[in-house]
């Protein structure tokens, strides 16, 4: 009490967690209630994350929930404000972790439980969009591309729990895996070795064909005066620019004298960077999001092939014949024209999405993901039939979307001999599957048998112990059905329909089967309620 006394006006949310919470939750229950009664402030109560044992995971969850709740709860109330002022009286839906819906009032209490929520909402939408039950999703952004797994029509969820940062946590959400490439992704010179070639990402930049599109007065002018220049400079095609608005205290002195040098202009980066210490201090400012850097992407070479019209192409064709221009090993320049180095950039990110979708593959498989790059498995790529046949692939379909999925992904499905499937809408799945996602409730509980003929039912309530297993699965299912229905009408759901998974495990025992545990989960889902006025 007295530290809640203390403290009450530092905090902006509490967490609670007790060992065994999920077997008798009153402990976690009293001291969540004087939390609330002393300090007025939002509790986390690790029982009502998690059904599962493991304490100190489960503590994490209930932490990580509290910290969001605050952020979450601003957020939310904008966005309802937003809705209010354009005159729209519809009750506000949040898509979870795991593709299914939830009310704003669920999501302010259990943030945690957003995890991941963009990811799962563009399976749904895939799945919608193509009637597809089974197949591999990958969505290629501007920054990543996330690839997850659709199974029997429903995204593939983490059995480990949704990541967050570096910690697990024990809330179910989608099973993605994201790499650092997208359509803005940085282009990296590969400097070892005679022939010499390129790598994307995983740091994002600012397409040059955007910025000059932005800045002509700037991009285009050094462009071709760099394009004159007879000696390549390290810094040729690229440029930077001081992000408007973004809180900069703090800054070390040489990180402030690079802003201060950036000034509001886009510059051309080697104007900027005198020293090798401002390369430090200039990564130190792009962290924080205090500046821009600009540079060649896969959307440069998109604009230099035909295949993006967006911005400026006649920029983008001059900043890869700029980065053509850098010598490999052998003296030979990298690229003789802008469509070859377009092409290389463009097979490259073919190649790099191909290894991302066998890693989920050969994860999905319980393989070992290095295999993806091994030289036998990318030998079977392109169909190998010397003395030795190598035939390797994906026998699955892929769903390919973002904005850009149309540009590149008809190669990626080349590449690796499956049927690639191109929605119309792939750019914008993530908003349909928010649209025709159902309100999913799940509420799990446990029975245990503490000692021969008796069986014990683990409640938010306390314990409750039964003479036969029937009638404590019997008990079990009744409340659990009871509070996952409410949980759902509470969301806003209609039509509503009741799942019930029995896992029953049982051990041989002197020629007699014996009971050891039952965990049930019971599933309440239905279409959101539609208002009407």
């Amino acid at each position: 009490m007295a530290f809640l006394e203390t403290h009450k006006a530092d905090v902006s949310g509490f967490a609670v967690a007790s060992q065994f919470a999920t077997r008798n939750p009153a402990h976690e229950q009293r001291a969540a209630a004087l939390v609330r009664e002393v300090t007025g402030r939002p509790v986390s109560a690790s029982h009502q994350l998690s059904a599962k044992l493991g304490g100190p995971k489960r503590a994490l969850t209930a932490v990580l929930n509290a910290r969001l709740i605050g952020m979450i709860d601003a957020l939310i109330g904008r966005a309802e404000g937003v809705l209010r002022e354009i005159g729209i009286a519809a009750p506000m839906m949040v898509v979870r972790g795991d593709g299914a819906l939830m009310s704003a009032a669920q999501a302010r209490s259990r943030p945690i439980e957003t995890i991941l929520s963009g990811p799962a909402a563009s399976i749904v939408g895939a799945r919608w969009l193509t009637g597809i039950e089974h197949a591999l999703v990958s969505d290629i952004g501007g920054t990543t591309t996330d690839v997850a797994m659709l199974k029997d029509g429903r995204p593939a969820i983490d059995p480990d729990g949704a990541r967050v940062g570096p910690y697990r946590t024990m809330v179910e959400a989608v099973a993605m895996r994201t790499t650092g490439l997208g359509g803005d992704s940085e282009v990296n010179f590969v400097t070892e070795g005679l022939r010499g070639g390129v790598t994307l990402g995983p740091r994002r930049v600012v397409p040059v064909a955007l910025m000059a599109a932005e800045a002509p007065d700037v991009v285009l002018p050094t462009l071709e005066a760099q394009l004159r220049s007879t000696t390549p400079g390290e810094h040729d095609g690229r440029f930077v620019r001081k992000v408007q608005g973004m809180n900069a205290d703090g800054l070390a002195a040489r990180d402030a004298a690079l802003l201060a040098a950036i000034g509001a202009q886009v510059q051309p980066l080697g104007a900027v960077l005198r020293t090798r210490m401002d390369h430090g201090a200039l990564k130190r400012l792009v962290t924080r999001g205090l500046v821009q850097v600009s540079a060649a992407t896969p959307s440069d070479a998109a604009h230099v092939l035909g295949r993006l019209e967006t911005w400026d192409a006649d920029a983008a064709r001059m900043a890869l014949q700029l980065f053509g221009r850098r010598r490999t090993g052998a003296g030979e320049v990298l690229a003789a024209t802008p469509e070859t180095m377009a092409q290389m950039i463009v097979d490259q990110l073919t190649h790099q999405t191909g290894v991302a979708l066998l890693q989920a593959a050969l994860a999905e498989e319980g393989l070992d993901e290095g295999l993806a790059t091994h030289v036998l498995m990318q030998r079977g790529l392109g169909g190998h039939h010397g003395v030795l046949r190598i035939d390797t692939g994906l026998a699955v379909p892929v769903v390919g979307l973002g904005a850009s999925a149309g540009s590149y992904y008809p190669a990626v499905g080349a590449r690796l001999g499956c049927e690639m499937i191109l929605p119309g809408d792939a750019g914008v799945a993530n908003a349909i599957g928010a649209l025709v996602g159902r309100v999913t409730m799940r509420r799990s509980g446990t029975i245990t048998a503490p000692s021969e003929g008796r069986f014990r039912v683990h409640l938010d309530s306390g314990p409750e112990d039964f003479a036969e297993a029937a009638l404590a699965l019997e008990r079990l299912e009744h409340v659990l059905r009871a509070a996952a229905t409410e949980a759902a009408v509470s969301a806003g759901a209609d039509d509503i329909e009741v799942l019930v998974d029995r896992d029953i495990r049982t051990a041989q025992a002197e020629a007699r089967e014996v009971f050891v545990e039952a965990t049930l989960t019971v599933e309440a889902a239905g279409r959101p309620r539609v208002a009407v006025g």
